[in-house]
């Protein structure tokens, strides 16, 4: 049995940071309801579906963007994951704490966009404002935090207790996170427990290129990702962590349906439930087995799974 986690960063971003407010309804609407001409492909879209495959994913919610736009727009987003019966976790993205009428840190007037830009005590306050944030909201239990750009370091994980939370998904070995401080020198590939925190990393994996790449819906074919959860359950891997974001069924633009990353989200939501006795898909829990810092290699796929990849990208080219 592999226990297998869908996470969603659920975020928005407007056009300029010069006029958030004339821009906020339209990244509302890209980048939360996910509209399009064909139809609403977003958050609600997702959990959704997930939903009717039996299945229960995490929504990692940024709350931050209500400091600037106020408290309704964050409650409507919690409201479409809970009402799929969806799980509610917390996500940061600190390029919003200087949007803020009145900033957490007034002295701070410059965009950090990664949580490791701050000092723990500053992370503390951080994790705490989204909390408060997140539970007015409507989500009143939160007990796992991915950093927004997988930004974090080893200092988050002390503050995430500080506040209460047990679980985090911050660690991309694709992205930032050899250079966390966590447990330098190695790749993450199954979780670790630091400082009263356990980390899931998120999952990776070698192309055909051996290149190393995020098990993500946008970045792999589903050849990659169905190989990915067969050879980790096979090498008795505990846990798989895939990614994808509110948006991640929409094409570059924000504003047009991606065929081929919806086929990508079907064809995985359908994988789940036809085989969830050895896929057991939920929130982030205690694992089932003991956790330890020795790390299993990363899993290398078929090289042809990665060729089908690259065939999706040529055709997305020609379309877009």
């Amino acid at each position: 049995m592999l226990r297998v986690f869908v996470t969603v960063d659920v975020e928005l971003w407007c056009e300029s940071w010069q006029q958030l407010d004339a821009g906020f309804p339209e990244a509302f609407a890209s980048h939360i309801i996910g509209r399009t001409s064909r139809g609403d492909y977003g958050v609600a879209f997702q959990a959704r579906m997930l939903r009717e495959h039996g299945l229960q994913g995490v929504f990692f919610v940024d709350p931050l963007f209500a400091t600037r736009f106020g408290p309704t727009p964050l409650a409507d987003t919690v409201g479409m994951v809970q009402l799929e019966a969806q799980d509610v976790q917390l996500h940061l993205h600190t390029e919003w704490l200087d949007e803020a009428p009145a900033p957490l840190f007034p002295h701070i007037t410059d965009k950090r966009p990664l949580m490791r830009q701050f000092q723990e005590h500053e992370q503390r306050l951080i994790i705490e404002e989204g909390l408060r944030l997140l539970r007015d909201a409507g989500a009143p239990r939160v007990d796992a935090f991915r950093a927004g750009n997988f930004g974090f370091n080893a200092a988050t994980l002390p503050a995430l207790a500080a506040n209460g939370i047990r679980f985090d998904s911050s660690y991309n070995a694709c992205v930032l996170g050899p250079d966390s401080g966590l447990l330098p020198g190695l790749t993450l590939t199954e979780p670790v427990e630091q400082d009263g925190v356990l980390e899931f990393p998120v999952t990776v994996f070698r192309d055909g290129t051996g290149t190393l790449r995020p098990l993500q819906i946008t970045a792999c074919s589903w050849a990659e990702i169905e190989a990915v959860l067969w050879k980790s359950l096979e090498a008795g891997r505990q846990s798989v962590v895939i990614v994808s974001h509110g948006f991640e069924l929409l094409d570059a633009t924000r504003s047009r349906l991606d065929p081929i990353a919806l086929r990508r989200f079907r064809k995985l939501c359908e994988f789940l439930g036809r085989h969830r006795d050895q896929f057991p898909c939920g929130p982030f829990s205690e694992p089932a087995g003991p956790v330890g810092r020795a790390q299993p290699r990363v899993v290398r796929p078929a090289r042809w799974t990665s060729a089908l990849r690259l065939a999706e990208q040529g055709v997305r080219r020609l379309r877009y």
